[in-house]
């Protein structure tokens, strides 16, 4: 068996190590333990589930310092993921007595309909390493109240706050079989994926392994599989005389999070006639964002990306749409080549042929300069993806257009692309997901409907086709 160690990126300290897992023993423990949990009353595990979110409340200024030690976001935004950890817990009981409410209706001879749910047995989840605590914990809560086991699987780059997670529930009285932890990499990743003891796959990730994942599932119609996969989000500046309002709402969408978020804008496109004038701006606040360790003071706006693998990938990329031809407006600098902190990067790739249709999970926003809005709704829609679009513009009947054609599971105006609420449904098309949104709509992939007709006594006749005698 071997081992794991998690480092902080700002740093580059051991924050945490321990034993990887053996994957068949926890999906058995949690496969054993499921059915005593299922069969409890929904007030009880919606009791347990309001226990956990005390436990979180209790513990949250370690469980927010743990997170940014170990992804390297500022201390004020791991206070918001705790925030919303606890969050999560109202808005899934009232989201599991809304979209799994029971039901009684009248049937014929006196008889009556019941719809039902069931949850679907042992359910893993696999959690990314962006919001470690918040994202797995949105599928973790609802799967937990409608009446699962759950098998969860940190990213192999976070794992000190999925073992954090894990024992808050334990704390607040889920039962230990019933909420395991797997500790490891990609291999047990693929292990927990595949196992038959589960019922169904949770995952929040990257497009490369949701793909792989839709692949492997497709000979398996009887397990749940829920997919989210990020996306090349556009935010589209149109008709806008507020500049400096326009230029907060850009930076707020491409670089917090150090551009780590699924909602992120990628892509920026730009009223030709603006252009100029809103990228100066840009740029101008662009190079006030401060960049720096989770801790320090003043609190950074952003923090470095979560590893140096990561950072060199995208300082790798910022180099290579220059060699095509995209042309810099702001350079992704690298102040320590030692450590994985990055600079917000802007960059003109108008003129770029073939654009790359790919998810820069950074601080790196590509502007496409436009004359027509017609073209700027292609300019959004040009992507296989379709998570969030956003457009900033103060001409309502402009937005009327925008969200008609834009391709997207969430479409915003004049606000930032991210942000999104966890009270209401959040997934996109394309490669974004596989129509399972999670949030609000969790409950749906983690119970399944079970229509019964009943009568309270045996009554039946058979009134043609019987011979006589």
């Amino acid at each position: 068996m071997g081992e794991l160690i998690s480092f902080e990126p700002a740093t580059g300290v051991e924050l945490w190590r321990g034993a990887t897992s053996d994957v068949d023993l926890e999906v058995a423990t949690a496969r054993d333990g499921w059915v005593a949990w299922a069969a409890r009353p929904v007030t009880f595990r919606i009791e347990t589930m309001r226990r956990f979110a005390n436990v979180v409340r209790q513990r949250s200024d370690a469980f927010a310092d743990t997170i940014a030690r170990e992804t390297g976001k500022p201390l004020w935004e791991a206070r918001t993921e705790v925030d919303s950890v606890i969050a999560k817990v109202d808005i899934s009981v009232s989201a599991y007595a809304e979209r799994t409410a029971q039901r009684r209706m009248d049937a014929p001879m006196g008889s009556r309909m019941a719809l039902r749910h069931k949850p679907h047995g042992v359910l893993a989840v696999l959690g990314p390493y962006n919001f470690p605590a918040h994202l797995p914990n949105g599928h973790i809560v609802p799967a937990l109240i409608a009446g699962n086991a759950v098998v969860f699987k940190p990213s192999e780059k976070t794992p000190a706050t999925g073992v954090f997670l894990c024992e808050c529930l334990h704390a607040a009285g889920v039962p230990e079989e019933c909420m395991r932890v797997v500790i490891g990499g990609p291999d047990e990743g693929r292990r927990l994926a595949a196992h038959d003891g589960i019922d169904g796959l949770l995952f929040t990730g990257s497009a490369r392994t949701g793909l792989a994942l839709n692949r492997a599932f497709a000979e398996k119609p009887e397990k749940i599989l829920a997919l989210e996969m990020g996306g090349n989000n556009p935010i589209v500046v149109w008709d806008t005389p507020d500049l400096a309002a326009a230029a907060v709402l850009v930076a707020q969408s491409a670089f917090t999070t150090a551009g780590q978020r699924c909602t992120a804008a990628r892509r920026l496109i730009v009223q030709e006639s603006l252009a100029d004038d809103f990228l100066a701006e840009l740029n101008r606040l662009a190079g006030r964002l401060i960049v720096g360790r989770p801790h320090d003071d003043p609190q950074p706006f952003m923090g470095p990306v979560i590893d140096n693998e990561a950072a060199d990938g995208l300082t790798e990329s910022f180099l290579a749409l220059m060699m095509r031809g995209a042309r810099p407006i702001r350079h992704m600098a690298r102040p320590d080549p030692e450590r994985p902190m990055l600079t917000p990067g802007i960059i003109d790739v108008t003129d770029l042929p073939d654009r790359p249709d790919i998810e820069l999970f950074g601080p790196l926003l590509q502007v496409i300069r436009v004359d027509d809005f017609d073209a700027a709704i292609a300019e959004a829609n040009n992507t296989r993806y379709g998570l969030s679009a956003s457009l900033v513009s103060q001409t309502p009947i402009l937005y009327d257009r925008f969200w008609a054609r834009a391709r997207a599971g969430i479409v915003n105006w004049n606000k930032p692309t991210n942000g999104a609420s966890s009270s209401a449904p959040f997934g996109g098309i394309g490669w974004s997901g596989n129509h399972r949104p999670s949030a609000y709509y969790a409950a749906d992939y983690c119970a399944y409907p079970v229509v019964s007709n009943e009568a309270e006594a045996a009554r039946a006749s058979i009134g043609i086709g019987l011979t006589d005698g």
